[in-house]
């Protein structure tokens, strides 16, 4: 019984956004292709990251994972960005805003 409980309980909180997505986190797997500070133009892009705005890098993930934006190298983007869920793609776009010198 404690476990059914147990699960509810957690289903309940995954449903909720309890467990909140950590920008920084997910950011990990940018490193290679953005730099640490999403300074780095990436192979086939024409701007760092962490020059645009928080709404820009919002709409320009969604639109990869949509596979309606991107340039040359957008196939890694696209499979990048189709793993993340809006609350990821919030949570990064506000980690690289917040990499702002």
């Amino acid at each position: 019984m404690k476990k059914i409980i147990y699960s509810c309980l957690v289903a309940s909180m995954l449903a909720s956004g309890a467990y909140a997505a950590d920008g920084a986190t997910l950011f990990k797997k940018c490193i290679a292709c953005h730099g640490k500070d999403a300074s780095k133009v990436p192979p086939g892009g024409e701007v760092a990251s962490v020059t645009l705005s928080e709404q820009e890098i919002v709409e320009a993930l969604k639109g990869y994972r949509a596979k309606t934006f991107g340039g040359k190298a957008k196939k890694t983007m696209e499979i990048q960005a189709a793993k993340l869920s809006d609350d990821d793609i919030n949570a990064l776009a506000a980690y690289i805003v917040s990499l702002k010198k």
